[in-house]
This record gives C-alpha cells, structure tokens and sequence, in this order.
C-alpha cells in the first residue's frame, strides 16, 4: 500500500493555505507537503495541523528569495551564515508540526563550481548533525537544470556524488520523478538500485508537470514496481493540476 501525500503549494490552490490542510483531509489524504512554512506563525500552522488530522512529510529548507528565482543558497559561499541560520528555524518548525524530514535544495552556482559543490558539502554536514539532533532526516533533491538553468545538482548520480563527499547517515536524496525524467529517465532501475538511500518520493508527468496519466510516465507500472521494491515512505503529489485539484485525482482512484 502505498502513501500519497498532497503538495499544498501546488495542489489546492481554489483555497488559502491554510485551509488547504483540511481540504486535502477531506480528499482522503492523510499526509501533506509544502515548500515553505515560513510566512506563517509555526503555532498557528501546528493548530491548523492538529485540527486538520494529516502528517507533514517534509518541506524545504530556507532556500532564499523563491520569487526572484532562487533556488536554494545551501552552494553560495557568502550565504554560509544565512543558511545556518534557516537549519535552526527549520527545525523550531518542524518540531513544532511533527515533520520528520526536510529538503535541502543545492541552489544555483553563479561561480566556481568546486568551491560551491565545496561549500554545499560542508553545509549539509552541518545540517545533517544539527538536524540529527533532533530526530529529523534531511534530503537533498536534485532539479533538473532546463527549468532551473545552472542549478548545481541537476541528476541523481550528482546527488548521490554529493551524499559520498558528506558521509552522512542522516542524508539521503529526495527524489522526484518529474526533474529525474527530464534530466535522465531510466526511473525504474534508478529506485530499485538506489532506494536504500532515497527519503522520499515526489510525483508528477512529463511535459507539463501535470498529474500522472497526462504525460509520457507510466505511473500504474511505476507504482507496482515500488511496492514490490517495499517502499514504505512518502510519495509527495507535486503537480500542478491541469484543472479543479479535485479532477486530478482519476489516477489515484484507478489505484484503489
């Protein structure tokens, strides 16, 4: 049986975000997902998380400025400090919802590569110990680099690179299916190869970025490959609907 949780900064948006919770409730999810917290006081969305019924899965890291088109500054060295500083605010949120994981996202790196690939290592093994600490899994999610040009780990392999070099047991790869497909496809044998070391799962079809059936995934044979493979974890529906969220869900029902 596999665990579907609902993306709320994609799915939902016929609501404000914080009635979103209750609406993805009402849908049958029992878990939930989002970017960013931030904006929000932490005790108003853990009552609003309490009363809704559902689990939070993961969300992101501070990642910097999302509207100007950062992507994360886990790879900037001059935003050491800054990042640090969201690993501690990060955590006050997630131990205040409940959230047992959290995605870092590399950013975009604007100069030398090895010194940001240098300082991304030496981030995550802060954020990894810190966040450990607190009895939380961090992620880190490649993004394929044709929507996000120059973004600094664009592939699984680059990903899994990365977890090497940090030699953290509290790191593993978020991995969504829609940023693998476009930078490398071969999703299937990428799971069962590397499923020990992935947290969590993200989902949506390629082009598009829509629900599953819409594009060229096969999603009925991927779903059956991973509860074959035993996955156990989250499986985050970041998509963005090609109508009403509601009208999305066909394929969820074909599953049963």
């Amino acid at each position: 049986m596999l665990n579907f949780s609902a993306n709320l900064t994609f799915l939902f948006n016929e609501h404000d975000f914080l009635d979103r919770f209750g609406a993805a409730a009402r849908a049958g999810f029992k878990g939930v997902e989002f970017h960013f917290p931030y904006d929000f006081d932490k005790a108003v969305l853990a009552e609003v998380v309490l009363t809704s019924g559902v689990e939070v899965a993961v969300f992101n890291l501070p990642a910097g400025n999302w509207a100007a088109g950062e992507r994360g500054i886990a790879c900037l060295p001059e935003r050491k400090a800054e990042f640090q500083d969201g690993v501690g605010r990060a955590i006050e949120y997630a131990e205040a919802l409940g959230c047992t994981r959290l995605n870092c996202l590399a950013g975009i790196a604007a100069g030398d590569r090895d010194q940001a690939l240098e300082t991304l290592v030496d981030n995550l093994r802060f954020a990894a110990a810190a966040i450990q600490r607190a009895g939380i899994r961090l992620l880190l999610e490649p993004l394929n680099n044709r929507d996000n040009p120059g973004f600094l780990v664009p592939t699984t392999a680059q990903a899994l690179q990365v977890l090497d070099a940090v030699g953290s047991r509290n790191l593993q790869v978020q991995y969504d299916v829609y940023h693998a497909q476009v930078m490398e496809g071969d999703l299937s044998r990428t799971l069962e190869t590397h499923l020990p070391r992935i947290g969590h799962i993200q989902i949506a079809d390629n082009p598009g970025r829509h629900e599953p059936g819409t594009g060229e995934i096969r999603f009925p044979f991927l779903f059956e490959r991973l509860e074959q493979f035993g996955y156990a974890g989250w499986i985050g529906c970041e998509y963005k609907p090609s109508g009403a969220t509601l009208d999305s869900f066909g394929w969820l029902a074909e599953l049963g």
